[in-house]
């Protein structure tokens, strides 16, 4: 819970530092508004277990200058190696964010997200033996996006998962910005 108070406050003083810019910053800045698509590569480290990546993909919608919804998806491209002949891989990830921006100028843009996200992993062992679960819980972070032009950018974020029963993820991801 102490998780969610922070993650909402932090998503809410985005929105209110937005929400008092001044007006003629507010109308320098075209609305970009639209959808949007992310291709990129996350880092995910999670108890112990460090440089599980994965492959992602997000769609979002830019309500307006401040505020956007998105969601994500993902695969596991590489295993980790947890000694004694065990492998730990992300299968899959999927999450769910409102997202409040601070456009800094018409190409780059700071932004807070919270939101919801679930893991499936796969831990192998030695011979056949192969465990299989999922995590899920509350996820939040932030980063910075950069236009080159009105349609291309790239993208850096940091994200943390707080899974159920205390799991937790640290989420590091660069990807490549389209909107439409």
């Amino acid at each position: 819970m102490k998780t969610v108070l922070i993650a909402a406050g932090a998503l809410a003083g985005v929105l209110s530092v937005a929400a008092l810019a001044s007006p003629a910053a507010a109308q320098d800045a075209t609305a970009n508004t639209g959808w949007y698509v992310n291709l990129g590569a996350s880092s995910h480290d999670s108890n112990g277990v460090s440089s599980l990546a994965t492959v992602d993909g997000r769609v979002g919608y830019r309500i307006n200058n401040w505020l956007a919804a998105e969601g994500e998806a993902g695969f596991g491209v590489n295993k980790k190696d947890l000694g004694s002949g065990v492998d730990a891989k992300i299968n899959n990830h999927e999450g769910v964010y409102a997202v409040g921006l601070l456009p800094v100028n018409q190409n780059f843009d700071l932004f807070a997200r919270v939101g919801w996200a679930r893991n499936d992993i796969s831990v192998t062992g030695a011979g056949p033996s192969t465990i299989r679960g999922s995590a899920d819980g509350v996820s939040y972070g932030g980063g910075a996006q950069y236009f080159f032009d009105s349609k291309n950018g790239v993208r850096g974020d940091y994200t943390r998962d707080d899974f159920n029963h205390g799991d937790h993820a640290n989420v590091w991801g660069l990807s490549y910005v389209r909107r439409f």
